[in-house]
């Protein structure tokens, strides 16, 4: 039973008393009855708004879950207003620009490995060229050879002076 049956029965029962309509208490209980249904009808407009609104966020969230699929998808990048809060400290992440839109993303080390992705904004092919970081990392490499030599070097001088 809903609330606009309920309130229903409460007036066919005060009815059926057959109560004298010229008393004070009657008019009372007649007026609280009045108000009780007047009270039941707004709840159930609310609540058919409220089912409304429901049905309407439901939808916008299906939406919202497809633009999401769309930008943070198995492309390997994630948008660049992601909270840096909710990046796993697991990984490193990096950020690059697109050439095509000058915009930035943000992307994990698996899509710097593959060598290149789609850019999340325009769609160019973003490529990276890890040629110059690799030079100079052998580079530094030998530069700390010689150093060490160096460091070797020395100490086997203060060792001999002894």
């Amino acid at each position: 039973m809903n609330l606009t049956e309920r309130i229903a029965y409460i007036r066919g029962l005060a009815d059926g008393l057959k109560l004298d309509e010229n008393r004070d208490e009657v008019k009372v209980i007649k007026a609280m009855i009045d108000l009780l249904e007047d009270m039941a009808y707004d709840v159930v407009e609310m609540e058919e708004v409220v089912d409304e609104v429901c049905n309407q966020v439901d939808e916008i969230d299906e939406d919202l879950a497809e633009v999401e699929e769309d930008i943070y998808g198995d492309g390997g990048y994630v948008s660049y207003d992601k909270d840096i809060d909710e990046f796993s400290d697991d990984e490193a992440y990096y950020e690059v620009t697109c050439p095509a839109c000058d915009k930035t993303t943000i992307v994990d080390e698996d899509a710097l490995i593959e060598g290149g992705l789609d850019c999340p904004y325009c769609g160019a092919e973003i490529e990276f060229d890890f040629s110059e970081l690799n030079e100079d990392i052998d580079a530094l490499e030998e530069a700390d050879k010689k150093a060490d030599t160096k460091a070797e070097d020395k100490a086997e001088d203060k060792a001999e002076e002894k």
